[in-house]
């Protein structure tokens, strides 16, 4: 009987290291994926964590003895990895990675030809089967490992979403958790007019000041001081492997990704009128509100980067957007990117002179919403079954795209079970009317309990 490898989740690898991902494991999903995909060539990286390098040399060994030649583009962002797979046009690329999780994890990030990506309903599972039954054809040819410095293309690409001899000096404060953002901040930072202030910015796998996750309110403590101390214009803060980027405004507010989706769809949209915006379903009125005003067409599609990544290419949508601070681009392949948000919010900044307060304020109370509220449910399709039977005489509109999404007249939810974790997430917004926001959501909070 083949054991089950319990680090191949919904969208990628993520385990502890060693008992749920090591060396062994490593090489076998090295071998697994050459085997299913056939690659003559493809890129690898690794991202700061202690185990990374090792596990990055075993999966490489793999590759090469299924016969596939293995670029190494050392450490790096999971979005560099997206980028070189294409710069190089190779035939896929892997990053070792596992992001915001905890020291002692480690993971593995995929993707095929042209960065699209590898999910479980387009080979991860049928990988995680070869790494399972561990019997490889042998290889009559083996590959080899070479190794490229992509980043300065990498850098030269980022800095094309922005305009730099009119970006105006901000102050910015930049905060990367210890994490790989540090490197690439300290390579652009010297085409930029730009004043940076650097918090927990050098790469510490041990992760002295805790896992890199903006989205833990107790993390971001860090960053809204430093904004006071330096009187700076905007704070930015990333996880681990900086795909991706939370922003915090001049006064040290956390800004919902939610905003940021709107904001940049709007600057796309202004160039581009009647382009495509892809957007999750967790909140929405806001950003299909713009769509409209700039003559867009705003597109829902199910949570996730697979699913969203493939509704791009299939509507060619300018922008993609999520709130869980995942923003996606045309021009990046159709992929995220934790860098490309914070260049086009300072080129806002310096185009229309006005904070990054101001360009949010008025959607904020537009649209209040109240941010991702995440609980552990013992049975969660029967509790959505229960709110969508309460809800349902009342409602205007009920949609099932991803979870359970709900419409009314004033206000709206989403509840909806995690891909990748035992829990069930709720948001909720309201048409300006704070008040009735956090009423309805104490309301499903109670359900919830």
């Amino acid at each position: 009987m083949t054991e089950e490898l319990t680090c191949f989740k919904a969208y990628d690898v993520r385990g502890r290291v060693p008992d749920q991902l090591n060396s062994d494991i490593a090489y076998r999903i090295g071998r697994a994926y050459a085997e299913y995909l056939r690659p003559k060539q493809v890129v690898v990286g690794y991202d700061i964590r202690l185990s990374s390098q090792e596990l990055c040399a075993s999966l490489s060994r793999g590759l090469v003895e299924a016969g596939a030649d293995v670029i190494n583009i050392g450490q790096c962002g999971t979005e560099e990895i997206y980028f070189a797979t294409s710069h190089l046009n190779a035939d896929g690329g892997i990053v070792v990675t596992a992001s915001h999780n905890p020291a002692d994890f480690n993971g593995m990030k995929f993707v095929r030809e042209s960065s699209k990506p590898i999910s479980g309903d387009t080979g991860l599972n049928e990988i995680k089967r070869l790494a399972q039954e561990n019997n490889f054809v042998s290889c009559k040819e083996l590959g080899a490992v070479s190794f490229d410095d992509t980043q300065p293309a990498y850098i030269e690409h980022l800095l094309g979403y922005v305009d730099v001899p009119n970006l105006r000096s901000l102050k910015i404060v930049c905060n990367a958790g210890n994490g790989g953002a540090g490197q690439t901040i300290d390579t652009i930072e010297q085409f930029l007019p730009l004043e940076f202030f650097k918090v927990h910015h050098e790469p510490d796998g041990t992760f002295p000041n805790g896992v890199p996750n903006p989205l833990l309110v107790e993390n971001r403590g860090t960053t809204i001081d430093a904004i006071g101390l330096e009187g700076a214009d905007m704070g930015i803060a990333w996880d681990g492997d900086f795909d991706r980027c939370f922003f915090f405004d001049e006064n040290g507010r956390f800004i919902e990704g939610y905003y940021i989706v709107g904001l940049l769809a709007q600057s796309f949209l202004e160039q581009e009128p009647g382009a495509k915006i892809v957007h999750d379903p967790r909140l929405t009125w806001n950003t299909i509100e713009i769509a409209k005003e700039f003559s867009g067409e705003a597109v829902l599609c199910k949570t996730g980067h697979a699913f969203i990544k493939e509704r791009m290419r299939i509507e060619d949508a300018v922008y993609g957007g999520e709130m869980s601070a995942h923003h996606y681009f045309r021009d990046f392949f159709y992929c995220d990117s934790g860098m490309v948000p914070w260049l086009l919010v300072a080129g806002l900044m310096s185009k229309t002179g006005k904070k990054l307060s101001e360009l949010v304020n008025e959607r904020m109370q537009a649209f209040p919403a109240s941010g991702e509220i995440n609980r552990r449910i013992e049975e969660p399709l029967s509790l959505l079954e229960r709110i969508e039977e309460l809800y349902c005489e009342s409602c205007i509109g009920v949609d099932q795209t991803d979870g359970l999404s709900m419409e009314f007249e004033n206000w709206r939810f989403n509840i909806r079970m995690s891909n990748t974790e035992p829990l069930v997430r709720l948001n909720v917004e309201s048409r300006a009317d704070e008040g009735l926001m956090k009423e309805k959501t104490a309301e499903l909070l109670l359900l919830m309990e």
